[in-house]
């Protein structure tokens, strides 16, 4: 290791200590997550100013800051799956009655899409306002090689007709999935929670004494899993430093000026389904404030990571914690929101692209057009996998469903992760906002222990 990247790791442990310092001085969770992200961010400009993006000093040093932002996120996906089961499982024994579980998941359900719908006409908006055209784009060889690896990789991602993804939902090995083998893994995992939760809630009925038993051990297991996700929670600020350091360090500076005008239209795209979540959330009454104040480490970590499958344990806590949302709303939104209806990688970002394409196809961009695109980003919505990549998933969906080339994806690839973080953003705050709504419409209805959210969230 040379000594420049020596120092480098120097001044990183210096800012590691200063966060730890902001802790010992009871500085709020938020504006530590929000001084690690600044810190990152020009940390990250000084590692590619300095030494290049593609540098053996950047290189040397991240692989070591790597190991902070590293470490966090595999905390974080470790405790996904038990976080998850705990949680459901614990969530159907406290409501009232069995019909209520499937009052709540078809209003997330029906919200998640809806919200899609509404983020794809936003996208469709955008584009063509800012006149964007894929026969614009430069297609150089490596490009091409994009295209071509993209043509072959969406026989597996898009060829599930909707009965074959419905089925792909159930669980047939629980601890397969539980090991997050599949893209459906955590629909699985809720779905075998919400069984097994039926389950004991039906014996509680029949048997007093095994009803208590098991109210007591679920209670407790839970009380220690939501333990842990407040011990990772805490180490947030350390994972974002790490996590921006990385994201800013390694990114194309130039391609990113060449495509400037998508990545403006994507984030004005991005901000309008931001204010419409808020002006939804400000209707029902919410002190809107205050509700970002509370989800803003949630999507600062979103914003970082890029998965919001990772993001899934810190969704919960903060609706559970900070909202005041029921757990079992909680965790259905959060887990749903994941793999269902993601507003900007699933509605916004594939609608884009299919206008963008439509030109250069001879397709006119009118009402059938535009009713046909919405109808399958819908539908495309599902199933698709909250992590880093699941955009480019997402278009590999519609696209063929729209009869048009995956050829625009892979030009758009080296711009990805700069626009993938505010969407992740997006869709975490879609899951959060998800879960508000049907506290608001079903929680009195649905919670019989007094825990549905206050009027000032």
């Amino acid at each position: 290791m040379s000594v420049l990247a020596i120092l480098n790791l120097i001044f990183f442990a210096a800012l590691l200590g200063f966060l730890y310092q902001l802790t010992k001085n009871d500085t709020s969770l938020s504006r530590r997550v929000l001084t690690g992200l600044v810190a990152g961010t020009l940390f990250g400009f000084y590692l590619q100013i300095a030494f290049g993006y593609s540098g053996a000093v950047t290189d040397q040093t991240l692989e070591w800051t790597n190991v902070i932002a590293n470490s966090y996120v595999n905390l974080l996906r470790m405790i996904i799956m038990p976080l998850i089961l705990v949680t459901m499982i614990a969530a159907v024994l406290r409501v009232e009655e069995i019909k209520s579980l499937g009052k709540i998941g078809g209003s997330v359900v029906g919200i998640l899409v809806l919200t899609t719908m509404i983020a794809a006409l936003v996208g469709i908006l955008m584009a063509s306002i800012f006149g964007l055209n894929a026969g614009e784009l430069a297609s150089g060889a490596r490009e091409l090689a994009r295209a071509e690896a993209l043509e072959t990789r969406r026989g597996s991602v898009a060829d599930l007709s909707l009965a074959q993804l419905l089925v792909s939902f159930i669980p047939r090995n629980i601890f397969s999935d539980l090991t997050d083998a599949r893209a459906t893994s955590i629909i699985a995992v809720v779905l075998f929670g919400l069984l097994f939760g039926i389950a004991a809630l039906l014996v509680s009925e029949e048997n007093n004494t095994h009803g208590d038993r098991i109210r007591a051990f679920v209670d407790t297991t839970q009380t220690v899993v939501m333990k842990l996700v407040n011990i990772v929670m805490n180490l947030t600020p350390y994972g974002v430093l790490a996590l921006m350091t990385r994201v800013i360090a390694t990114s194309d500076g130039s391609a990113i000026v060449t495509l400037i005008t998508f990545v403006v239209a994507s984030y004005i795209a991005i901000a309008i389904m931001f204010c419409v979540h808020a002006m939804i959330i400000g209707l029902l009454g919410a002190n809107l404030r205050s509700y970002f104040q509370k989800v803003w480490p949630v999507l600062t970590f979103a914003f970082v990571t890029r998965s919001s499958a990772a993001t899934i344990p810190l969704t919960i806590r903060a609706q559970i914690e900070e909202l005041k949302v029921p757990a079992p709303i909680a965790n259905i939104s959060a887990s749903f929101g994941a793999t269902i209806g993601q507003n900007g990688c699933a509605g916004i970002y594939p609608a884009m692209l299919a206008v963008m394409v439509a030109p250069t196809m001879g397709v006119d961009i009118d009402l059938g057009f535009i009713t046909s695109l919405v109808l399958i980003v819908a539908i495309g919505s599902f199933g698709i996998a909250g992590v880093g990549g699941g955009a480019t998933n997402a278009a590999l969906v519609v696209l063929p469903a729209m009869g048009f080339p995956v050829t625009v994806a892979a030009l758009l690839i080296s711009i990805e992760p700069l626009i993938d973080m505010a969407r992740t953003a997006l869709n975490v705050n879609g899951a959060i906002t998800t879960g508000i709504v049907t506290t608001r419409f079903l929680g009195e209805e649905v919670v019989d222990d007094g825990s549905a959210m206050a009027a000032q969230p």
